[in-house]
C-alpha cells in the first residue's frame, strides 16, 4: 500500500512519541527495553533513537556489556532540551511555573490579582511573569509554550472562557487567541483541574489509569482522568463537581442552584467549621467514586493544603467506610505531591505533551 506523505509522517511522529513515553519513564533505557515496551522493530528504534539524539532530547548514557552478546548502548531523557511555562489562574493569584521535559519544575511564583480582575489585567500579568521567567532562565527555542490552567467552565476546544464563576467580566472571552498574541508564543488553555490531574498523571505513570483530583481552591472542582487520559466531556467541560446538589434546601450557589456541594462546604468553611467542610467534601467524593469508580483520589488547591491532614483524613475514612465493598471497591486517597504547583505545572505538562504525545489520542 503506498502511503502519503501525510501518513509517513504521522507514522514518523507516533513512533517518536512512543520512545519519548518509554525516556519519560525510567533513567536510562535500552533499544531492546524501547522494543519491547513500544512493539517497534529493532531497526526501526535505532532509526528513532538516532533522530531524537540528533534533537538533543535524548543522549547516549554509556553502554551495557552482558555476560553473552555485544554491548547494548544505553540512552537516557535531557530534561532540559526543552521547557514550557504553565500558568494557574485562580480567584485571587496567578501562579506562574516553569518545568522541563521530565516535568520537573524549575521555578514558581505567585503574583496577586485584582478583585474581579479582566482579561486586559490578567494578559498584562501574565506577560510580565513570562518575560521575568525567560530573561531569568533563557530557554530561547527550548521553550515549547505556554500552559493555562484557568477557572471554568470554559470551552477547551474553541480555547473560550464560558462564564467563570465568580469572575464577571469572563463572558465567552477567547482566552487562548489573546494569550497567543500578547505572548507570541504557542498556548494551551483547559480548565484547572484538568491541568491538575494531567500533571499527577505525569508523576504517576502508567499504573494511573482512572483518578480524580479534587481541589479546594475560592471554589470546589474535580479534574478526571479515565482510561488513561482526560476526560473532559462533551462540551469539554466537565469536572463541575462543586455544582453537584448534597441539600436540596441549601443555601444559594454562584451557578444560580442550591445545594451546591460548593455552596455548603463553604458555607461550613466560612464558620470556620473546618471538620464539617472536609465532611461535605468526603461525602461529594464517595458520590464521585460510585459515579465513576476512579482508583485514585488526589487531593488539592491551597485552601484545602491550609488544611491538609483534616480534609485527607476525612476524605480517607469516608472512602473506606462509605463505599460499599470498600475491601473490592478500594481508591487511594492522598495529598497531590506538587503542592500549589499542581495547577501549574500540569499546564505546562500539556504543553509539552501536544508537541511530543502521541498523535491521534485525545489530547491531555
Amino acid at each position: 500500500m503506498h502511503r502519503s506523505a501525510a501518513d509517513q509522517s504521522f507514522l514518523r511522529g507516533y513512533n517518536e512519541a512512543l520512545v519519548m513515553a518509554v525516556a519519560r519513564s525510567m533513567p536510562t533505557f535500552e533499544r531492546a527495553t524501547v522494543a519491547d515496551a513500544t512493539g517497534l522493530t529493532p531497526q526501526a528504534v535505532s532509526k528513532v533513537l538516532g533522530r531524537l539524539v540528533d534533537d538533543g532530547l535524548i543522549a547516549p548514557a554509556g553502554v551495557r556489556r552482558a555476560a553473552i552478546g555485544k554491548p547494548a548502548g544505553v540512552y537516557e531523557l535531557v530534561p532540559a532540551s526543552r521547557f514550557a511555562i504553565g500558568a494557574h489562574v485562580a480567584r485571587r493569584t496567578l501562579r506562574l511555573v516553569l518545568t522541563d521535559l521530565a516535568g520537573t519544575v524549575h521555578h514558581s511564583a505567585v503574583t496577586p490579582l485584582p478583585d474581579d480582575f479582566t482579561p486586559a489585567q490578567l494578559l498584562d500579568e501574565l506577560a510580565i511573569g513570562v518575560k521575568t521567567i525567560t530573561a531569568a532562565f533563557r530557554p530561547g527555542d527550548r521553550l515549547t509554550g505556554v500552559g493555562l490552567g484557568m477557572i471554568g467552565p470554559l470551552d477547551h476546544a474553541q480555547g473560550t472562557v464560558r462564564d467563570a464563576h465568580r469572575l464577571r467580566h469572563w463572558h465567552d472571552v477567547p482566552l487562548r487567541a489573546l494569550a497567543e498574541e500578547a505572548l507570541d508564543l504557542p498556548v494551551h488553555l483547559d480548565k484547572d483541574v484538568t491541568a491538575g490531574v494531567t500533571a499527577e498523571a505525569w508523576r504517576h505513570g502508567p499504573q494511573f489509569r482512572d483518578a480524580a483530583l479534587i481541589m479546594v481552591e475560592s471554589g470546589v472542582g474535580a479534574g478526571l482522568w479515565l482510561g488513561g487520559t482526560a476526560h473532559r466531556g462533551a462540551h469539554t467541560n466537565a469536572g463541575e463537581f462543586g455544582h453537584t446538589v448534597v441539600a436540596l434546601d441549601g443555601p444559594p450557589c454562584v451557578c444560580g442552584r442550591r445545594g451546591c456541594l460548593e455552596a455548603v462546604h463553604d458555607r461550613a468553611a466560612e464558620a470556620g467549621d473546618i471538620t464539617r467542610a472536609a465532611r461535605v467534601l468526603a461525602i461529594g467524593v464517595v458520590n464521585l467514586l460510585q459515579t465513576l469508580d476512579v482508583a485514585h483520589v488526589v487531593l488539592a488547591g491551597a485552601d484545602l493544603l491550609q488544611h491538609a491532614t483534616t480534609y485527607h483524613e476525612a476524605v480517607r475514612q469516608a472512602v473506606s467506610t462509605e463505599v460499599p465493598r470498600a475491601d473490592w471497591q478500594s481508591a487511594d486517597v492522598t495529598l497531590s505531591s506538587l503542592g500549589a504547583d499542581v495547577i501549574a505545572a500540569g499546564a505546562a505538562m500539556q504543553v509539552l505533551d501536544l508537541r511530543y504525545g502521541i498523535p491521534g489520542l485525545a489530547p491531555l
